[in-house]
């Protein structure tokens, strides 16, 4: 990392929580992307947080001049080794509000993004760990994924796409990358949620649908809705 690409104390601190936000909804989206791609278009950002291109251009802009964020030509936007850091910070803050809100408030699990999102702008450090706290000192969010530690140090889970499982072989759902309601929503009711044993029967060709089996239970879904599911192969 270069000290192009490191904000000084002080440029951190400056950060607004708005800010933070769209340092954590930019990481989440490039997380989402293939696997090896490192970068999102501010189309995608715009799309996903429903604001105009202007307005998401313009605090691109700022977030760049503050060293978190750089642009590649003819890509899109990616994230310095430091932004990563100020994002996983603040999505530390927002997967340990979900739990908060789906442990001890009783919000349901598929509203607690939007709600955590809100929450946590306004959050100070010492709120987030006497609500770390009070929830058993979490290790992921309700949707599974990981809760980054307080310097923004993250343990990425070891695993994969459903959509990369081949047949005749048994997985264990880790997390669900995807926020939509009405998605998780699905997931829940096909009862695809972390910690389920899948065992994949078939795989249809060309990136085709799945026949999955949850129990006794047998299950299809197609493969935009796989990739949005990541799951640890079991032996």
């Amino acid at each position: 990392m270069t000290s192009k690409d490191r904000p000084s104390v002080g440029a951190a601190k400056a950060l607004s929580g708005k800010m933070r936000a769209y340092m954590a909804e930019i990481y989440r989206l490039i997380d989402r992307q293939p696997l090896g791609v490192d970068y999102v278009s501010t189309s995608q950002l715009a799309d996903l947080l429903l604001i105009s291109p202007p307005a998401v251009n313009r605090m691109v802009n700022r977030l760049g001049d503050q060293g978190l964020l750089h642009h590649e030509p003819y890509q899109g936007i990616a994230i310095t080794d430091s932004g990563n850091i100020e994002a996983l910070k603040q999505i530390r803050k927002q997967r340990i509000a979900e739990v908060f809100l789906v442990q001890v408030m009783g919000i349901n699990w598929l509203h607690a993004h939007g709600e955590a999102m809100q929450l946590s702008k306004g959050l100070s450090e010492a709120v987030i760990a006497r609500m770390y706290a009070m929830t058993d000192e979490p290790e992921c969010c309700p949707h599974g994924e990981p809760i980054p530690d307080e310097h923004g140090g993250i343990q990425s889970p070891e695993d994969q796409p459903l959509s990369a499982i081949s047949a005749e072989n048994t997985v264990s759902v880790t997390r669900l990358i995807t926020r939509e309601i009405d998605r998780l929503q699905y997931l829940e009711a096909l009862g695809l949620v972390p910690n389920q044993r899948v065992e994949v029967i078939h795989v249809a060709p060309f990136e085709g649908p799945m026949q999955l089996k949850l129990g006794r239970e047998y299950r299809i879904i197609g493969n935009n809705l796989a990739q949005m599911i990541r799951v640890r192969q079991l032996d």
